[in-house]
């Protein structure tokens, strides 16, 4: 069993019928499984530190969970990065405190996943977007897995909505349980088909 923490951020949540949905379907039932809602519990961006390192070191995997704003993450989530990951403890020659944790993100887009393709409108995957964050998880010495998208969801209908939300909900039990074939998947552009393999 691995513990995980959700790191969602969504700076204008109740305009949103995804995540909104998502958040219903987290499985608060499991031991070990944290949502941390970063724009509820720091409003004004005064993120705390130290809390947040112990809340980091505590758990195995870390779940960056947000829209996708101009191929990157809302404000907060770089806030985090820039006020958490200090050297000396994420990284540098005695920064050893995230070391052998996974990390990575959920994600949706507006856009589909055909437009997210070399050739395609956005000229490159969510992945390759992602690339400073994969590498920063890198540099602090944690495996980074394959982005988890959404795509498409500005033409998502409810049906379609609710299948995504189930669907969530499986990768946060599977990470979880340790229940993801990972190793086939590490260098996917996304880990949608190994979610999508463990319903199987």
């Amino acid at each position: 069993m691995s513990r995980v923490l959700v790191l969602f951020a969504h700076p204008n949540l109740q305009s949103s019928r995804v995540h909104r949905r998502f958040m219903e379907r987290v499985p608060v039932d499991l031991p070990g499984l944290t949502f941390h809602d970063l724009y509820e519990v720091y409003p004004r961006l005064d993120i705390d530190v130290a809390r947040e390192q112990a809340l980091a070191e505590a758990h195995d995997v870390l779940v960056f969970q947000h829209p996708f704003f101009w191929y990157s993450t809302p404000p907060i989530l770089k806030q985090w990065q820039d006020l958490v990951l200090e050297h000396g403890w994420a990284y540098g020659s005695e920064g050893e405190a995230l070391r052998g944790k996974r990390a990575m993100n959920v994600v949706s887009t507006g856009g589909s996943e055909k437009a997210y393709q070399p050739g395609g409108f956005n000229r490159f995957t969510v992945r390759q977007l992602l690339a400073p964050i994969e590498q920063t998880v890198r540099l602090c010495g944690m495996t980074y897995l394959p982005p988890y998208v959404i795509f498409g969801t500005h033409r998502l209908d409810p049906p379609d909505i609710e299948a995504e939300a189930g669907r969530y909900q499986r990768l946060l039990r599977s990470l979880h349980d340790d229940a993801l074939e990972l190793e086939p998947f590490l260098d996917a552009d996304t880990l949608n088909a190994a979610v999508a393999g463990a319903a199987a």
